[in-house]
Parts: structure tokens; sequence; C-alpha cells
């Protein structure tokens, strides 16, 4: 393949809202020694990809230029010399263990380094396996590895509506935990109730820590997943049983996050990338993630499915109005 080449991408070249992100032709190189080129057909929106687009996300993009994206399924079109792990014809997916600023998936085909790419589960078409890599490991690394979550145990699950919220809910269910989810508001309840949570819990109306301890018997829960951290954070701790343990994974409240004052507790700070750049990670991560979608016990949400790079800034409107359950997908 000629490096004269190009192909469609999404690029912003200033932070800001949606209308800040643009489809650019893009030079395309053959790829290099140990590295695959992709064709990309769908994309799995996550809200990194919101943070870092308006300059809060814990890397700073550079600009002008900056590309954008985490997730995506595709097929290999070529392999650099060294490869001989993927062949061309082979659907993947991408593992979300790059910087993407300047990896960014949010295109019609990428170059990547064999390292940035993972099989894709025999028989899942592209829209759900784009809907599935970064949630699950998130949730499976969070609570399972992290969190050490068992048969049994009471979970609570802070945005319960979001992809990894959602696929949280269905993790915990797979390992026979209880998953307690929380929401903002009341319009989302039935439907996190419909995904399998044992209870929803309604921030902006009901006392977190009550209504835990009131569906444990008084006890409490044994790991809280959460995705916000600051303050709050301190009042999740709260409703855990002695000994828990508290797994801060996001940050949309960047206030410092509180630590609990109810002893003895865990707090356990997780990474996802971290785990995903190493190969052993990947693979159990791929392993969790395939078998579950085999036998139907892992079934990715979408909220909507958009059609062609040209939707992007919709479906970016979409992810910050945060009406949504589950995933938001691009087909490319």
């Amino acid at each position: 393949m000629s490096t004269t080449q190009t192909t469609k991408a999404v690029l912003f070249h200033e932070l800001g809202g949606p209308e800040v992100l643009s489809v650019e032709d893009v030079p395309l190189a053959a790829p290099g020694p140990g590295e695959v080129l992709v064709r990309v057909e769908a994309l799995g929106l996550n809200r990194a990809e919101v943070l870092f687009r308006t300059g809060t996300y814990y890397y700073p993009a550079t600009l002008p230029g900056s590309r954008l994206g985490y997730e995506a399924a595709g097929v290999v079109e070529e392999v650099g010399p060294g490869v001989t792990a993927y062949a061309p014809g082979d659907p993947v997916l991408t593992a979300a263990n790059f910087d993407f600023g300047v990896h960014g998936v949010y295109a019609e085909r990428v170059v990547l380094s064999e390292e940035y790419v993972v099989p894709r589960p025999a028989g899942v078409d592209a829209p759900t396996a784009a809907a599935s890599w970064l949630s699950y490991s998130t949730a499976f690394g969070g609570l399972v590895e992290a969190g050490g979550l068992r048969p049994g145990d009471h979970v609570v699950i802070t945005g319960a509506s979001s992809g990894v919220g959602t696929a949280a809910i269905q993790t915990a269910l797979r390992i026979g935990a209880v998953p307690i989810a929380t929401t903002r508001g009341e319009d989302k309840r039935r439907r996190l109730l419909e995904l399998g949570a044992a209870a929803v819990i309604t921030t902006a109306s009901e006392d977190l820590v009550g209504e835990v301890r009131r569906f444990t018997g008084g006890r409490g829960a044994r790991v809280a997943f959460d995705a916000v951290g600051g303050p709050g954070f301190a009042r999740l701790g709260e409703a855990l049983e002695p000994g828990g343990t508290a797994v801060l994974y996001g940050w949309l409240d960047h206030r410092p996050a509180a630590v609990p004052t109810n002893w003895p507790l865990t707090v356990r700070g997780y990474a996802n990338g971290a785990v995903v750049r190493t190969p052993e990670g990947r693979r159990r991560m791929a392993g969790f993630i395939g078998s579950g979608l085999r036998d139907g016990s892992l079934a990715p949400v979408i909220a909507e499915t958009f059609d062609g790079l040209g939707r992007i800034t919709d479906a970016h409107r979409l992810m910050e109005s945060g009406t949504h359950v589950g995933k938001i997908v691009v087909r490319v």
C-alpha cells in the first residue's frame, strides 16, 4: 500500500463541544513491522472520549489535529513484517491500550501495533463486538480482579446506566453476585431492574447508605464499584460491610475523592488500561468476554446506533446528554 493513500478519520483542532469534531482525509501508511491495517466496521463510544475532547481527561490532547477513539471492531486487511498472530480477513477488536490522541480509531481504516488488537469472538457481529470490550473488561477487572467479588456478595454499582454500569450488572450476575444499581433519577429505574439489578437506588431522592443497609439486612454491601469519585466516595464506603472493598475506576466528579472513615475497609483504584497493556491481562479479559458472549450471559446493551462517521457529533451529543442506557455505537 502506498504511503500516499488516505482514509477518512475524525479529528479535532480545539477543545470544546461535539461541534469541534470533523471528518477529514488523513494519510494512511502501509503497516510496518509488528503492525496491522484494520478496516473499521463499528465504533463503541466511551465517556473518556468526551472528557478528552473537552480537556478534562487525565492526559491532554495534542492540538491541532488530535485523533479520538478507543474502541472499534473491524477486519484485518493487511499485516506488516513479522506479524504471525493475524492474517488478512481476521475479525478483531481494539484493546483500548493506547494513546487515542495519536492512534484514535474513529476512522474508516487504522494502522495499529498488533498488541493493540485482540481477536473478535467467533460469530459476534461488529456492532455487538464494538460495544463489548472496554465495558466488560473494565467490569470484570474492577469487580473480580480488584474487588474480589464472589458469588453471594452484594455489590453497589454507581453510574449503572452507562456502558460499564450495565456490563457490571451482567458481570455480577454471571458470577452469582447481587448487583445494587444507583442512578440519579427515577427515569432509568425500570430499565435497570429489567437488566437484572436486584435493587435500584435513586441518589437524588433516596439515602444511599440507608437503602443499601435496608436491602442487605443491615450488614452493608461487600463491594462498591464507583465511576464518580469526589466527596461522594466517602459516603459510598459507608454503605459497605466491615472488611468490604471500594473500587474507584472513574472520576466523573473531578474533585478529590474523600476516603471513607468506616474501618476496616479496603480502597482500590482500578485502571483498565494498565491491565490490558499486558498480554496476560488481554488473555484473561478475552477469555471472560468471549465465553460470556457465546453463552449469552453477557449481552451488551446498545442504547442507539448511528450510521456513518458523519454522525459522530450526534453520537457525542447523546453521550453528553446522559439520557441513554448502555453503549452508543457508530457503524462506519
